[in-house]
Parts: C-alpha cells; sequence; structure tokens
C-alpha cells in the first residue's frame, strides 16, 4: 500500500511540473498571449527568424522612430513602415512590452527570478523594452529621470545576466 501511494505521488509531482513548464511562457509578457479583437495579428508575434530579419530589426530600431503622447511606437521612415515585418514591430511595440514604470519593475523582477536562458521571442522583447526604457530616460527630466533609469539599469542587469547563463559552460547529462 505504501509503495503505491508513493507511486501515486510521484505520478502527481511529474504532472504539476509537466503542467506548470508548460504554462509558465506567459509569465514575462502576457500582452503576447492575449488575442485582440480588433487586431488580425497572430498571436505571439516574433520579429526574429532568420537573419535577415535580426538586420531589418536593427535597420528598424536606427530608423527615426516616433512615440506619441498616448504612448503608441511608429516608424517615421514610410518606406520601412509600409514593410510586412514593421506590421509586426508595430504590434510588439505597442501592444505587448511594457510601457510604464510598474510593469516595467515587474517584468525586471519576473527577469531576476526566472529560471534558466530566455526564450529568443522573451528576449526579443526585452531588448525592445531596454531600448525603450533608454528613450524614455533620455526625454525625462529630474525625479522621473531616475526612475527611468533605474528601471533600465534592472533591464539591462537581468539582460547580461542572461547572455552570461547562455554563453556558460553547458554541462551534459
Amino acid at each position: 500500500m505504501c509503495w503505491k501511494t508513493l507511486l501515486l505521488l510521484l505520478l502527481y509531482y511529474d504532472a504539476q511540473a509537466t503542467v506548470a513548464h508548460r504554462w509558465n511562457r506567459a509569465v514575462l509578457f502576457p500582452a503576447a498571449h492575449r488575442p485582440k479583437r480588433s487586431s488580425s495579428v497572430p498571436l505571439n508575434p516574433v520579429l526574429q527568424t532568420s537573419l535577415e530579419e535580426v538586420e531589418l530589426l536593427y535597420e528598424i530600431l536606427l530608423a527615426e522612430l516616433e512615440i506619441s503622447s498616448d504612448l503608441k511606437i511608429s516608424i517615421k521612415d514610410e518606406e520601412m513602415a509600409s514593410l510586412r515585418k514593421a506590421s509586426n514591430f508595430h504590434v510588439v511595440c505597442n501592444d505587448v512590452i511594457p510601457k510604464y514604470i510598474p510593469d516595467i519593475r515587474r517584468l525586471s523582477a519576473s527577469l531576476s527570478s526566472h529560471p534558466g536562458i530566455l526564450k529568443k521571442e522573451d528576449f526579443e522583447r526585452t531588448v525592445l523594452t531596454l531600448a525603450y526604457t533608454a528613450y524614455r530616460t533620455a526625454l525625462s527630466q529630474g525625479y522621473q529621470k531616475d526612475i527611468w533609469a533605474q528601471a533600465l539599469t534592472s533591464l539591462f542587469q537581468a539582460l547580461r545576466h542572461d547572455l552570461m547563463r547562455s554563453s556558460g559552460p553547458k554541462v551534459s547529462p
């Protein structure tokens, strides 16, 4: 009877670990997994799936971006903005990444306690959040600048920590 109970507990624990791991993906950027009725964009959009798309994202970030008073990000270059990948960039920047200090602090706290290496899409979104935070830090003044700078620093440290983990020595079982 005792070994049956032990086996049942072991199976239950394994099932809990599997389910928790499977649903853990929406923790960092929950807006990426929330469908919008007014939008025809895919659920959980990703910008970088190839080297060409990485280069395009770099060009988009180097192009002049504009942040409106309602915190919507747009690409000023009309030719660049008309590209198909630019619409995904628009969705990720305007609907997925956090734009307010409490949300960015929540992301930083989640990143600091995140086990393992970030997924590609989470890393991409964290870098875009870092770029947005740097932009807001540059525009702010006084006490607000200090708050944005703290958020920028914590995001940078979380990304650096993730990069150090991913470039560390691989331990094979």
